[in-house]
């Protein structure tokens, strides 16, 4: 597969998780209170796991991993990923939210579009090498 089809739907299931992860930070924070730091994390956490899940099946579905292999696929997308997407988006909720009062779902979202390109490329070199 060609390295643009591949970030296209890189970019597709991003979109989704996006979704995934709005609406979590949306329900948690705004309906039900839970302060942003939290929220932020626990909305990251389920758009990851979503995430795996797609790209798993479709992104790098022709490098798709089966029983052990997979768990290991999902412990190093949490890793990198995980890590990538949690932390720089705390990072910037803290500064965006924290800092300059900015919507939680606007910096969020600022938040999501910084730690992209970084994602997809731990994911293509490392989690889902060839």
């Amino acid at each position: 597969m060609k390295v643009l089809e591949r970030f296209a739907r890189f970019n597709a299931v991003g979109a989704l998780g996006i979704g995934v992860q709005l609406t979590v930070l949306w329900v948690l924070a705004d309906l039900w209170g839970v302060a942003y730091v939290p929220a932020t994390v626990a909305a990251v956490g389920a758009a990851v796991v979503h995430n795996f899940l797609w790209h798993q099946r479709w992104t790098w579905r022709d490098r798709r991993r089966r029983g052990l292999a997979a768990l290991v696929a999902f412990t190093r997308f949490l890793g990198t990923n995980g890590v990538i997407s949690i932390g720089g988006n705390v990072v910037v909720m803290l500064l965006l939210v924290g800092g300059a009062g900015m919507n939680s779902l606007a910096a969020n979202a600022i938040a999501i579009a910084a730690t992209g390109l970084l994602n997809f490329a731990t994911s293509d070199a490392f989690v889902f090498e060839a």
